[in-house]
């Protein structure tokens, strides 16, 4: 596999993608616990961050935690939060033991996934036809941007 280099178009980053689930009413704390530990920067954005829809936890308590045995799974509607934290920041340590922080669960489940992103070029493209703000606005463009 050819290493990632970068480009004229891009450049690239490496960093953790770390996927955290959690209840749905517990997103915003835990984000907003990442972001004072690190601001998510992703070119020229911060608070950058991913959330799926709801889906179904399952774990079976086995006792040997502060909860008791469960004679079977457990199932809790949860969420996946995904950020991207840039190595260059050296704020891994930082979000992680902030997700603990803030987590209502005793062992949260947290995925690390080391990674890299392309981020563009600054200034490149402006004219594509393809980018929104040379298109007519669609629903899901943010008012500030239309």
């Amino acid at each position: 596999m050819t290493p990632l280099t970068d480009t004229d178009r891009y450049r690239v980053e490496t960093g953790h993608r770390i996927i955290v689930q959690v209840p749905a009413p517990h997103v915003d704390a835990l984000l907003d616990a990442i972001i004072q530990a690190d601001p998510l920067g992703y070119g020229a954005y911060e608070h950058v961050s991913f959330t799926t829809a709801p889906g179904t936890q399952r774990f079976l308590s086995t006792g040997a935690g502060r909860n008791v045995a469960t004679p079977g799974a457990v199932q809790i509607p949860c969420v996946e939060v995904s950020v991207f934290v840039a190595a260059s920041t050296g704020a891994l340590e930082a979000v992680l033991r902030a997700i603990y922080h803030i987590h209502p669960y005793e062992e949260p489940v947290i995925v690390l996934q080391p990674a890299h992103r392309c981020l563009h070029r600054p200034g490149l493209d402006e004219e594509n036809p393809n980018r929104f703000w040379n298109r007519p606005a669609e629903d899901w463009i943010p008012p500030a941007h239309r």
